[in-house]
């Protein structure tokens, strides 16, 4: 059903026959100014949550007395992992409830505060476990693996817990070693931090007027609200003035992401990585040629990237492509789609997944589990919260716009969802939580089922250029710049691991030559905007951004398939989600076919990017 059928729909009906057919969170929604979703799933009121903080507290320290008698038996082992599961999962839905709490109305001091006291409780918590690991390292594989194959709770609970524990030995200190490692958190904190002060408050951000007569103070906020501005004299103000001011900072900023990346090859060298990719890396068991493939990959994908912005010059009609054109929107659409009117379009853009997934998808979205609509005092953004979902179910905060934009963020966060319930649906707790480089793949698989209906659906040449060219842009977004930057993490980490010397200035090179190479010949990139690695902050996040490439990259293999294909291609994919932490993640979805060290996945969302590029090619004539 698209979205004009459903407003027809509902325009026949009247407001008392609208609030019935509404799943329970639209009724709220619609009628308080609270938060639509029901915490009292969680904990009835905050005197129950209190009691359980409390007595959580109270717990914690009857962990001690398994101290020093892990290789004792067994049994006893078994028993002093499952006191730190049944732990970890109380204290997950204490924190979670509260945190709730504080999202839904920053404003409220009061729950701030409980906030800080169910992290004070986390605190408590790893405090009173961090020996475990040690002295499970103290016992050695063959105890361990012995304990496994005799006690069916370590065989069916925690093998795989204990068999990672193992894997990382060799680049595990010893316990005054670790405790002295643990130190330098807060010290080596300190290149964000100075990143983060200078430009929030030391930069003096400049004003420039637009076009309209606007005033804008240029600051990081600012700069995204305005970048995409219609004028175009108005786009090439913002630019030239915003990386200006960056560019004057670089020698600062250069400083302080090498003291970042200085910390990074202290800690690979204290715990012999060869390198700091693979220090990042190794806590997923990620092999480097995943990395490195994605890089390589996307390098071959460049032609297709350049054939975007010549369609994306057509588009704008514009006379030549600059770096500042990037962001307007290619086409206009002024279609609204309220809140209620999404679910019932992402349902059926959906049906591809099977009945199973359908069913469940159907049933969990007409829960009170979602806080949609934005409002003053929340926060802002949007999130789906799993840490209550095993004993009860998730939740998602959302601020969503009645547009296009605003429904991919409710299938997308919504993917996040279904992908928790199916894999807490199939794991034990302790095998249930994914880490985040499958996170992204079932958001997003989701967002390219929603964005191929739409596209199936659109009923003018205008209403399918734009959702083609919300699809490209996202590719673009997500692919091809999250690759870009782990191309310059990557370049930046290998030449100050060779010794060889860095600044702001070198740094605004390296980003330069990537800037030109991954935007092609015909656009025109003045080199002041490259300054912009200093604005991207998830740098101080080492070797993180790539996931989002690869992930987007697995969901649109597994889309393309799946749309192609039938119900082993579903099932296929469904089974990655049930699959939940059970594995490392690399190796769950080679069991689904897709070698992420291959080339396959990375060929796959090109394949996507030229298919949708072909379509739109083909609607302008």
């Amino acid at each position: 059903m698209t979205s004009l059928t459903r407003r027809e729909a509902l325009a026949a009906t009247t407001v008392a026959t609208l609030a019935a057919a509404m799943p329970a969170w639209a009724q709220d929604a619609a009628t308080t100014t609270g938060a639509a979703w029901d915490l009292s799933d969680i904990y009835p009121d905050d005197a129950a949550w209190d009691a359980a903080r409390k007595k959580m507290l109270a717990d914690i320290p009857g962990l001690l007395k398994y101290k020093g008698t892990l290789g004792s038996s067994a049994d006893t082992l078994a028993a002093a992992l499952v006191a730190q599961s049944d732990l970890g999962r109380t204290a997950s839905r204490i924190f979670t409830y509260i945190s709730l709490k504080a999202d839904a109305d920053l404003r409220v001091a009061a729950n701030q505060e409980k906030q800080a006291q169910a992290t004070d409780m986390y605190t408590a918590l790893s405090e009173a476990t961090s020996w475990i690991a040690p002295e499970l390292l103290a016992l050695g594989a063959a105890k361990i693996d012995a304990f496994v194959a005799s006690n069916q709770v370590l065989k069916s609970r925690f093998d795989f817990y204990l068999a990672d524990i193992v894997r990382q030995a060799e680049h595990t200190l010893s316990p005054e070693g670790e405790i002295l490692l643990a130190g330098t958190s807060a010290p080596f904190a300190g290149a964000r931090d100075i990143r983060e002060q200078l430009v929030a408050s030391d930069i003096p951000w400049p004003t420039v007027t637009l076009s309209t007569g606007k005033k804008v103070r240029l600051d990081d906020q600012a700069y995204t609200l305005n970048r995409d501005a219609p004028n175009r004299a108005d786009r090439k103000l913002v630019f030239d003035t915003f990386w200006a001011e960056y560019g004057a900072f670089k020698s600062s900023l250069g400083a302080a992401y090498l003291s970042h990346v200085k910390a990074d090859i202290f800690r690979k060298k204290a715990r012999k990585y060869p390198t700091s990719l693979a220090m990042y890396l190794s806590g997923n068991n990620v092999p480097e040629a995943v990395y490195r493939t994605l890089v390589s990959e996307t390098n071959q994908g460049l032609p297709e990237l350049h054939r975007y912005f010549e369609l994306r010059r057509r588009l704008l009609k514009l006379p030549d492509m600059a770096y500042y054109d990037i962001y307007p929107p290619l086409v206009q659409l002024d279609k609204k789609v309220t809140v209620p009117e999404m679910r019932p379009i992402v349902i059926e853009a959906l049906k591809p997944l099977g009945p199973e997934y359908g069913a469940m998808f159907a049933k969990a979205t007409a829960g009170k589990w979602m806080d949609p609509l934005p409002r003053p005092g929340k926060k802002s953004g949007a999130y789906m919260n799993p840490g209550a979902s095993y004993d009860v179910h998730p939740y998602l905060l959302l601020n969503l716009g009645e547009n296009y934009e605003g429904m991919t963020t409710f299938a997308h966060e919504w993917g996040h969802a279904m992908h928790t319930l199916l894999a807490n649906k199939n794991q034990l707790y302790d095998k249930s939580d994914y880490p985040i480089f499958l996170a992204e793949i079932a958001s997003t698989c989701n967002e390219q089922l929603l964005a191929a209906y739409m596209v199936r659906q659109a009923k003018s040449k205008e209403e399918k250029l734009f959702y083609l060219g919300q699809q490209l842009e996202a590719i673009r977004g997500t692919f091809y710049r999250q690759a870009m930057f782990a191309e310059f993490e990557l370049a930046v980490h290998d030449k100050a691991e060779a010794g060889e010397g860095l600044s702001g200035e070198k740094l605004t090179a390296v980003y330069l030559d990537l800037l030109t190479r991954y935007h092609g010949p015909k656009v025109a990139i003045d080199p002041a905007y490259a300054a912009e690695w200093a604005y991207i902050p998830h740098f101080y996040s080492s070797f993180y951004v790539y996931q989002y490439a690869t992930c987007i990259s697995a969901a649109s293999y597994f889309a393309r398939s799946i749309l192609k294909g039938g119900a082993k291609e579903r099932d296929n994919y469904l089974t990655v989600l049930k699959s939940g932490g059970s594995d490392y993640p690399v190796e769950i979805l080679k069991r689904a076919g897709l070698d992420m060290a291959g080339p396959a996945p990375y060929q796959a969302i090109v394949a996507t990017f030229k298919d949708t590029l072909d379509q739109a090619e083909a609607l302008m004539g």
